[in-house]
């Protein structure tokens, strides 16, 4: 056989530079494949993300929108004259302030009802009623009963003296701060709150907004009426009911 025709065996050696080269040149491509398939998720995601943003801020002014329509139907109607007989009634936050009006928000500041399961004694006047049927789908109310306004005094009431929450451990503090009214005990502050006294008042801004429990059993449907079986809404003497699953 003739030997100068034959294939070599052994294919000719690749230098060693070539060879860091291409590992080098594969290595920064793989590299460049992985950046920009995380930089397409990463952009995907914060397209996604801007979007769910966009959608929820639409969502929560429309509910807004509607919130103040609701308000502006409520001041048109304006019914409320025989509701208010100067009767005092016990106010309890309800709902939160997410998706509210603005001017709902403020009346539920100005009533000092700022958190859920706040509650407040407040007296009935045409122009409470009104701002009760405003800020209606946040609060239920009703007129509480003398056992309901003694539980409540006794067993959560706190005094607020220079916007610290103090508690009412004797009457040495009630002395102290209303005893230049004739009221010098926790029965004189039951007594004032429950017959609407003269000083009413003052008792009601010397007592902190009350801090009560979950109901037991919890909340009721919160988008519904207390008429319709669920949580908002005036509750007449029912109030009380609630009242004591809170104290």
């Amino acid at each position: 056989m003739n030997t100068d025709t034959e294939l070599p065996t052994k294919l000719p050696a690749v230098p060693e530079a070539v060879l860091k080269r291409r590992i080098r040149r594969n290595k920064y491509k793989s590299t460049r494949i992985q950046v920009s398939l995380k930089a397409r998720a990463a952009g995907y995601k914060k397209r996604t993300n801007t979007f769910k943003r966009a959608e929820n801020l639409v969502k929560t002014f429309r509910l807004k929108e509607r919130d103040e329509r609701r308000i502006k139907r409520q001041i048109r109607k304006n019914d409320n004259t025989n509701t208010a007989n100067n009767r005092v009634a016990f106010v309890i936050r309800t709902k939160g302030e997410n998706k509210m009006a603005s001017i709902a928000k403020n009346i539920l500041i100005r009533l000092n009802l700022k958190v859920i399961n706040s509650g407040r004694f407040i007296l009935l006047t045409e122009a409470t009623v009104n701002m009760l049927r405003v800020v209606e789908p946040y609060v239920t109310w009703g007129c509480p009963d003398l056992k309901s306004v003694r539980d409540l005094i006794f067993k959560r009431g706190f005094a607020n003296v220079d916007k610290k929450r103090l508690p009412i451990n004797g009457n040495t503090l009630i002395e102290e701060k209303l005893g230049q009214f004739g009221i010098i005990c926790i029965e004189d502050l039951v007594h004032e709150i429950f017959t609407v006294g003269s000083n009413f008042q003052k008792v009601n801004t010397f007592l902190w907004p009350f801090r009560l429990n979950t109901p037991a059993n919890g909340w009721r449907e919160k988008l519904k009426h207390f008429n319709k079986g669920g949580r908002y809404g005036d509750r007449g003497d029912e109030i009380n009911e609630l009242i004591s699953r809170m104290v």
